[in-house]
């Protein structure tokens, strides 16, 4: 990779003869910090990027998606050009959607896509924003998201600590709500092994969220559902990585 690229597919973990890459997507509202934890957890000779979206970190003086397909299509671009051999593309949260609609292009270009799709605390895209996930919404003034991203989106207490620090914060997030509310889901599928993760305490994933994602992809399917909330326990998310296990299509000839 080069120094420009790193903007956007950020190393955060080398490890000794990788013959694959863990691919996290940016949290909306967020960075690839959340991600940092995962460093001391990676499997054997598996790598770790993040890709960062335009507005924030290396890319801050780029600006924001305008809406889902411009930040779809960057994303879809970055992960088609990076040349990351064998991957694994995981998302969390909105990026959980994310994750599967770059996914599902990256199959209707005919380009290299990920070996396996991780997808974690979202419900499936063909049931449309529920009524939770269209909150926060843009008209919510800025302690009512502040407390969202203090819940759900691991910000930091140093950030509401720092007024310029909480601006920013607020600007990213209004940024990403913005684009959020353009979403609508097309029908795609995929057809890579698929793994979703929920929690088991998360108020915001239906009880039919994992029987959904299970029909929007022809791969084999698996749902483990975890303690904790959106993002289960720390030491959980912390060791998140080392639960990726993509279920693998049955051998030839070998019970189903």
């Amino acid at each position: 990779m080069n120094g420009v690229r790193d903007t956007t597919v950020v190393p955060l973990h080398r490890a000794p003869d990788a013959g694959r890459t863990l691919v996290g997507l940016s949290f909306f509202g967020g960075g690839t910090a959340a991600y940092r934890p995962w460093t001391t957890s990676m499997p054997a000779g598996t790598d770790l990027v993040v890709l960062c979206y335009p507005g924030r970190e290396g890319r801050f003086t780029e600006p924001f998606a305008r809406d889902w397909d411009e930040l779809a299509d960057g994303v879809t671009r970055a992960l088609a050009a990076a040349g990351l051999g064998p991957y694994v593309l995981f998302g969390h949260s909105m990026s959980g959607w994310l994750a599967f609609d770059v996914a599902a292009r990256l199959e209707r270009a005919g380009a290299p896509g990920p070996d396996a799709l991780v997808l974690s605390s979202c419900n499936a895209p063909d049931r449309g924003l529920t009524d939770a996930e269209r909150f926060p919404a843009l008209q919510d003034d800025d302690d009512r998201i502040l407390d969202w991203m203090g819940t759900y989106g691991l910000l930091p207490p140093h950030v509401r600590d720092d007024d310029d620090l909480t601006e920013l914060a607020l600007e990213l997030m209004r940024a990403d709500i913005a684009v959020r509310d353009t979403f609508a889901y097309a029908g795609a599928a995929v057809s890579v092994p698929l793994q979703v993760f929920s929690g088991a305490d998360d108020p915001l994933i239906g009880a039919d969220a994992g029987a959904r994602w299970s029909g929007l992809t022809s791969g084999p399917y698996r749902h483990d559902v975890l303690g904790g909330g959106h993002f289960y326990t720390p030491e959980t998310w912390r060791t998140l990585p080392s639960r990726i296990r993509p279920a693998r299509p049955a051998a030839s000839g070998s019970a189903p």
